[in-house]
């Protein structure tokens, strides 16, 4: 049985080294993936790519840093004069404004005589006794106003404009960063599939070189029935985990390619060149060597320092004084200078060309105190923000120290899984000798290999635990 083990490369070596794959001729393919033999090899770093390039959130995060630059461009816009043109236009059914000669001297006797003959001369002329104007008329200008003084408001908005930008920035990189781990993670749980399926694997290859050992034992009489139903028993235990375990690789092998991008078919018969089928699907990288924790320490205060979370604190307490300082500038003067110029032809046909150069000041009287009192609302969010950030930093510190708690914890539970898998693999060969010396029962030679196979499972978790854990810490 030992012998068996070796030969299939079912020792502790062959579990640390990792899973051997073969690969043949590869050429460049589509999404940086390979092609070998009809099958789609996709390496670690492929899917960070493929994750990086076609992953929802963090396209949707990069489309956050545009839309905060447009933003940023909306606020440089307010130190620029405004130019507008405008346009007016009426006609009135009847003349908006008449007057006569009572209009000018009143209702007299003169006023009379004189209406009375000027209506008698006024047609001999061809004139109209009443003046009557505005039945129509338009005008057109153009207008240029540039703010000289808002009360701060147009720099600090600008500022406030500029720290969104870099808001943005940082999440899109938290985004790519949380993207990565996560791929990595659905990665390393396809290759722990794959682990315990070749574990399945050589444990059936042992029970069928035993099978052949019982049945020759039964038919010498040396070994009851029993014996053959209780490996039968065993064989079939076995293939149910395999089924289930085929399963679990091709849900894990979907849930990866949608979180990278790459389309594939679930079903072997819709297969083709463009459309892999989810079990042509090979993931190239192994669980290799495990390096040990110290080789990925740094001091925590660097870590923290480095951190986007961080950065993104200052940035908040920074974005709560520009919104106090841009209140402030609220009840500050303002002043502005502008110029129009254009053409008139709106009364008493006098249709011109005019401009006209105009300052404006403007000083809140009345909404003093309510203004003042968003300022003083706004100090009230500054010191929010700033005992958010002191209490979120050490809330940051907190989980950096977590993180290498899990990773020192993950990597001593590597080590004990690796003494379990010796300490199985010894009782696996002792339980064999003594089988066939006659002093066990199968069923004990059984468990034990039971017991082997569970400690393997539990290494390729320990040690999967242990890369997710140093892929956790190393990004931070």
């Amino acid at each position: 049985m030992a012998a068996a083990l070796v030969a299939a490369g079912f020792c502790l070596g062959g579990v640390q080294e990792g899973i051997c794959r073969a690969s043949g001729m590869t050429m460049t393919g589509q999404d940086s993936s390979a092609v070998s033999g009809g099958k789609v090899v996709l390496t670690i770093e492929d899917c960070r790519s493929l994750a990086l390039r076609n992953n929802a959130s963090v396209r949707n995060a990069a489309l956050d840093v545009l839309a905060a630059q447009a933003q940023k461009g909306e606020a440089v816009a307010e130190y620029f004069p405004k130019v507008s043109i405008n346009a007016f236009g009426y006609y009135a059914f009847d003349p908006m404004l008449e007057i006569g000669v009572k209009d000018i001297l009143g209702d007299s006797d003169l006023a009379n005589n004189i209406n009375s003959w000027i209506g008698q001369v006024a047609p001999m002329y061809g004139i109209d006794p009443v003046y009557s104007t505005m039945k129509q008329g338009y005008s057109a200008t153009v207008s240029v106003i540039q703010p000289v003084f808002a009360g701060g408001r147009i720099v600090n908005g600008n500022r406030l404009a500029s720290l969104g930008v870099e808001a943005a920035r940082l999440q899109s990189t938290m985004q790519q960063r949380k993207s990565r781990e996560e791929v990595e993670e659905e990665y390393w749980q396809v290759v722990s599939l794959e682990e315990k399926m070749k574990t399945v694997q050589e444990v059936q290859k042992m029970l069928d070189n035993l099978e052949k050992d019982v049945n020759a034992a039964v038919s010498a009489g040396i070994a009851t029935e029993t014996d053959r139903l209780q490996l039968r028993l065993k064989q079939n235990e076995l293939q149910a985990t395999r089924t289930k375990l085929k399963g679990g690789i091709r849900l894990a092998k979907m849930n990866l390619c949608n979180s990278i991008g790459v389309a594939y078919s679930p079903y072997s018969t819709m297969a083709s060149d463009t459309l892999p089928y989810i079990d042509s699907i090979v993931l190239a990288d192994d669980l290799g060597s495990l390096e040990e924790p110290a080789s990925c320490w740094r001091d925590e205060k660097e870590i923290l320092a480095g951190r986007e979370e961080s950065r993104l604190l200052d940035i908040s307490v920074k974005a709560k004084q520009m919104e106090k300082k841009m209140a402030l500038g609220e009840v500050l003067p303002q002043l502005g200078v502008g110029l129009s110029y254009g053409y008139n032809d709106m009364m008493f046909d006098d249709a011109r060309l005019n401009g006209a150069v105009y300052a404006t000041l403007r000083i809140p009287i009345t909404d003093w105190g309510k203004y003042s009192r968003k300022v003083r609302r706004q100090g009230y969010q500054v010191q929010k923000a700033e005992n958010d950030r002191e209490y979120l930093e050490s809330q940051l510190l907190l989980q950096i120290r977590q993180q290498w708690l899990e990773l020192t914890v993950s990597w001593e539970q590597a080590q004990v899984a690796e003494e379990s898998v010796r300490a199985a693999q010894s009782t696996v060969r002792q339980m064999e000798d003594r089988y066939r010396a006659g002093l066990v029962p199968l069923s004990e030679l059984l468990e034990a290999q039971t017991a082997l196979r569970q400690s393997a499972d539990a290494l390729v978790d320990a040690r999967i635990a242990y890369r997710n854990a140093y892929v956790r810490y190393s990004s931070l």
